[in-house]
């Protein structure tokens, strides 16, 4: 790339992208945002995940007491967290009557929903499902035994997990049933999420540029790093969207850029490495 680009914010989705497949974020590509976050950009971790879960990865980076490090998003968009003021910034939340009819539906199928807090996943009951979101998220787990009565307050997202083709028949169903009255899809194929309406990543990461731009004076350019379809109002919002040699072929059509390697290989690193810190 002979150009340099200029963002002021970095956006950066977690599974499959920051992160290795073992869950990690590599030397080089830590040294590669400390460098940007020592420049003034903001680098800001944004994920499916709740706020405590992304917590760990914030601390590999070492970069939270900077103000370039002060922001995160979580739950695909729904939540932005200030941690310098350690408080919420940003809040969007499903509808508790959406809520009711997803789980309705959902165990009609035989399935199970969660939903989530900052640091807990709550649910019906406990199944190899709930499990596996719990061990990836590095949240806790909950029983509510009166589970219906819960989901009458909003949350900011509710999740399906199951087998990956009915989740599939699941989506069609709950978009027809619920329209834009809410945000429906795929993030992995074993977890479907319901979000709130006009709600995702990319909206989270526009609302924060302005936020900045508020306090400096100055536009923010962003930058959005992302590989699947809970990505996809990333790339499209970003000044400059960066689809991950890895990702969905979905989400390498619409950006701007594909990284030369994929998250094993320090994608994100030799990215910025040539376009940024040159």
């Amino acid at each position: 790339m002979t150009n340099k680009l200029n963002p002021k914010l970095i956006a950066l989705d977690l599974d499959d992208t920051l992160l290795n497949d073992q869950r990690r974020i590599d030397d080089e590509t830590v040294f590669a945002l400390r460098e940007c976050a020592n420049r003034g950009i903001y680098i800001v971790l944004c994920s499916g995940r709740a706020e405590d879960a992304i917590l760990p990865f914030v601390r590999r980076l070492e970069i939270a007491g900077k103000e370039s490090g002060r922001y995160i998003i979580a739950i695909n968009g729904c939540s932005i967290f200030d941690l310098h003021e350690r408080r919420q910034i940003y809040c969007r939340k499903v509808d508790s009557d959406i809520l009711l009819r997803t789980n309705e539906i959902a165990e009609s199928w035989g399935l199970r929903t969660e939903v989530y807090t900052s640091d807990t996943i709550y649910y019906r009951e406990e199944t190899k499902w709930t499990r596996l979101d719990v061990d990836l998220c590095g949240l806790k787990g909950k029983v509510v035994e009166d589970y219906d009565s819960f989901l009458k307050t909003p949350f900011t997202k509710m999740l399906v997990p199951g087998e990956p083709e009915l989740l599939q028949k699941l989506q069609a169903e709950l978009r027809k049933e619920f329209g834009e009255r809410a945000v429906i899809f795929i993030s992995k194929p074993y977890f479907l999420e319901i979000l709130p309406p006009n709600c995702g990543k990319g909206e989270a990461i526009d609302w924060l540029a302005e936020h900045i731009a508020s306090k400096s004076g100055e536009k923010v350019l962003t930058m959005g790093f992302g590989d699947s379809m809970n990505d996809e109002s990333l790339i499209r919002h970003a000044t400059w969207g960066v689809a991950m040699s890895n990702g969905l072929k979905e989400i390498r059509d619409i950006a701007d850029f594909v990284t030369p390697t994929d998250n094993n290989h320090n994608g994100i690193a030799e990215f910025l490495k040539a376009s940024v810190i040159v």
